[in-house]
């Protein structure tokens, strides 16, 4: 039975910044060029299947691997491949692109067709081949996470919190095609035998929240819950907690507790594929911060460079100091204008001067508030200091990888402490440690 809570463990209050909320998206013009990484998902980077100077369609499968965790990368344009190359992507990936002269045309791959999803297989099946990977910002394949096995979940979690500041691409999508949204969720509902399904969302959106109320007043496995807003809600692990009262197992996953958690995004992503057999290759993402005229929501294809999104919606150069992939919390920022949009992309953050805060970081001074507002019960502060200090063994001891990277903790922080960037370096120090070990 689930119970639904109202409040998560720790976190903090933020500033909404919701200022694009009520702009209309706005379909992204086809650029002249896109590259297109192999590496757009958590797992194995996939192989390029086309070569220099092929033509290739929109929905044509640009890569793929064999290995089980991963998705196909498809052409977002028609055109010509013009480079095949190696990458270095925003978050610091090493992968392999695909350059595409595009020609306008946007011609789609001749024979494409709505999927068979009669059965839960072909459905999964289906998923796969869709390219769908968590639109949420995780990346993590979507036909992985649906595949329950033997297991039936006790019902399906669809995230509409977007709890963090600026980011409004799901809250547009909710408003402007809501009716899909819920038509997706009734679809896996009935493909995956799941009995239930909660939609969250946080109570600053109200006029989505009455949106759906009304979408799904006709079928009672579909509930629409309203949270109070607090960040980091929107991250699974909290979301699940917040809904249900349970808590995901250390290195557990949300079906070992009886459900499924997707992004709202996904879920119309999802429909669409089964109605129309087009694969993912484009989505809405947010263009806000003081950096730009033009804010607002976009559909844009993956592929598409910062640079050529930064000057339609009328950057400067000059003022923009740092441009964030994501929002201000959790997201990453992009060391270069000429990297390309990938299906993680929900945001980009165009930060001037008075976006930000570049206080110095200094001494801790054991005030515990990053203790008190770590929604998963960890000890930023001492995790900090043997990450720095490289102490691999102590970091696992101290639980590390529970870290879910939300930033409340630096957010908090009287000192400015870079706790997150620590705790990734602490990350990616233990797992080294473990690969060498055996």
């Amino acid at each position: 039975m689930i119970k639904k809570f109202k409040n998560i463990k720790g976190g903090v209050t933020l500033p909404h910044k919701k200022g694009t909320s009520e702009i209309p998206t706005e379909k992204f013009p086809i650029p002249k060029l896109v590259e297109i990484p192999m590496q757009q998902h958590i797992g194995a980077c996939c192989e390029v299947l086309v070569n220099k100077g092929d033509y290739v369609y929109v929905g044509q499968v640009l890569g793929d691997t064999e290995k089980f965790v991963s998705a196909p990368i498809h052409s977002s344009v028609s055109g010509k491949v013009t480079q095949i190359k190696d990458i270095t992507l925003y978050n610091g990936a090493k992968s392999v692109s695909i350059v595409i002269e595009t020609d306008g045309n946007q011609n789609l791959l001749p024979g494409i067709s709505k999927p068979d999803i009669a059965t839960k297989e072909k459905f999964l099946k289906a998923v796969r081949s869709s390219g769908l990977t968590g639109l949420g910002g995780a990346g993590f394949p979507a036909h992985i996470k649906l595949d329950t096995k033997e297991k039936i979940p006790e019902a399906l979690i669809v995230n509409a919190v977007e709890c963090e500041p600026y980011i409004t691409c799901d809250y547009r999508a909710i408003i402007e095609e809501g009716n899909e949204i819920v038509k997706g969720v009734k679809l896996i509902l009935e493909k995956l035998s799941i009995p239930k399904a909660y939609i969250a969302l946080e109570d600053n959106k109200p006029e989505a929240f009455n949106l759906l109320k009304e979408l799904v007043k006709q079928d009672a496995r579909i509930e629409v819950v309203m949270l109070a807003t607090k960040y980091p809600q929107g991250a699974e692990k909290m979301l699940i907690y917040a809904l249900t009262g349970r808590e995901v197992p250390m290195n557990g996953l949300p079906i070992d507790i009886g459900v499924v958690v997707m992004n709202v995004t996904s879920v119309l992503a999802l429909f669409k594929y089964c109605e129309t057999g087009i694969p993912l290759v484009s989505r809405r993402l947010t263009v806000d911060g003081s950096g730009v005229m033009e804010k607002g929501n976009y559909h844009v294809v993956f592929g598409t460079y910062i640079k050529d999104i930064f000057e339609y919606c009328q950057g400067d150069y000059q003022k923009t100091l740092k441009v964030l992939c994501g929002g201000p919390m959790m997201g990453i920022t992009a060391e270069s204008y000429e990297s390309p949009m990938i299906k993680q992309n929900n945001a980009f953050l165009f930060m001037t001067q008075e976006d930000l805060d570049f206080i110095e970081e200094t001494a801790c001074i054991r005030c515990g508030r990053c203790i008190d507002a770590c929604p998963m019960g960890l000890m930023p502060l001492t995790l900090n200091k043997y990450a720095l200090a490289k102490m691999t063994e102590e970091l696992q001891k101290y639980n590390i990888m529970n870290c879910i990277e939300c930033g409340s903790c630096s957010y908090v922080c009287p000192a400015k402490r870079h706790l997150v960037q620590s705790f990734r370096l602490g990350k990616e120090l233990l797992k080294k440690a473990k690969v060498k070990n055996g």
